[in-house]
């Protein structure tokens, strides 16, 4: 079975929140408050490095899930009933959903390479369910 892991963007599905995320984005980056957004997107496209590792995890059998957040609470409400902080990245077991790199974490990475480092590292944890 593969190992799930859960990519969940501290930004809304619905078209406005989309059209000011990408706005805000450009404006002011610096204070925009999606760091696995702002870690992996550039303002147009999906950062190539991030890309290349994000495809490299399925090469390696995990399955890859990305979230808006609201899709994410609509899914999970009823399966789990933890509240968490925006972005966060989780690994799904076969009873719960435990934080892989936290919404801290995220804040204080600076590059691409930070963020995937810190995924390489936390997936040697992961098993299989």
């Amino acid at each position: 079975m593969s190992k799930k892991i859960l990519f969940i963007y501290n930004a809304n599905s619905n078209a406005g929140s989309k059209m000011l995320d990408f706005a805000h984005k450009i404006i002011n980056p610096a204070t925009y408050n999606c760091a696995l957004c702002s870690l992996t997107f550039g303002s147009f496209t999906e950062n190539k490095q991030w890309k290349t590792f994000r495809e490299s995890l399925l090469a390696k059998d995990f399955e890859l899930e990305f979230f808006h957040k609201d899709v994410f609470q609509e899914k999970y409400k009823s399966k789990f009933g933890h509240k968490f902080t925006f972005p966060i990245i989780l690994v799904e077991t076969d009873h719960d959903l435990e934080v892989l790199l936290s919404t801290e974490k995220m804040d204080a990475m600076e590059s691409v390479e930070d963020l995937i480092a810190a995924v390489e590292a936390s997936v040697g944890s992961i098993s299989v369910q």
